[in-house]
């Protein structure tokens, strides 16, 4: 075990060079397309599951947000797939780093700033001054808007960060005790050892929640300015 709860989460690095290229890389292979007339199972359950989601998620927009399809269905596949990864034993999840997720929320955020600016101009600006404000709390409330506006993607980033990054040490602090306790009390340790699989198993749905919540923010961030 690791002396140091914090080690999972340092970035690994091979003969000086770091691995993280590699690792946000990797999900990729998990997804193969098919050149086949009639594809396997397993082509035709991702299929599905994409046409669901993105059925039910990019059903509220019109014609230019629907343009977004292809980025959304692959932000919430490579976020999904990153996570899932990331809680097999001895391996490295880059959703936990903040710089990584604020690397993917601000450029995403900011497309759908700009996009509403350039198209419904008036209609964003509206939104930093809600409608019947009285006149002295104008300034105050022009502010408070912006300052919230600027904090969506901090929101986005964090969320993700926190989430991912509670449940990895909640795993490694429950297998610490459920080993130390083999030794000293088998009913206790038999105990914390089936919290530990339940655990894992909300840390799988997770996993594949937060990557829908992610997509999700995006695409009704995209809604409000389109």
């Amino acid at each position: 075990m690791n002396e140091n709860l914090f080690t999972s989460f340092v970035t690994p690095v091979m003969l000086g060079l770091p691995l993280v290229t590699f690792i946000v890389l990797f999900p990729s292979l998990l997804f193969p397309t098919s050149n086949r007339l009639i594809s396997n199972r397993l082509i035709s359950l991702q299929q599905w599951m994409l046409q669901l989601v993105s059925k039910q998620m990019m059903s509220i927009h019109n014609i230019k947000g629907q343009t977004w399809t292809l980025m959304l269905m692959s932000l919430i596949l490579f976020i999904g797939s990153t996570n899932l990864l990331g809680l097999l034993p001895h391996s490295f999840t880059p959703t936990t780093q903040l710089s990584m997720n604020l690397g993917m929320a601000i450029p995403l955020w900011a497309g759908t700033v700009i996009t509403g600016f350039r198209n419904k101009t008036k209609a964003s600006l509206a939104h930093l001054l809600p409608q019947g404000t009285p006149t002295p709390l104008i300034p105050m409330l022009v502010i408070i808007e912006t300052i919230s506006l600027f904090i969506q993607p901090m929101a986005l980033a964090v969320r993700l960060t926190a989430n991912i990054t509670a449940g990895h040490l909640l795993i490694h602090l429950i297998g610490g005790a459920t080993f130390a306790l083999m030794n000293i009390n088998i009913t206790a340790a038999s105990i914390t050892f089936i919290v530990l699989v339940l655990l894992t198993i909300l840390e799988f749905a997770v996993a594949m929640i937060q990557a829908y919540v992610f997509t999700l923010l995006v695409s009704l961030y995209l809604h409000d300015n389109t």
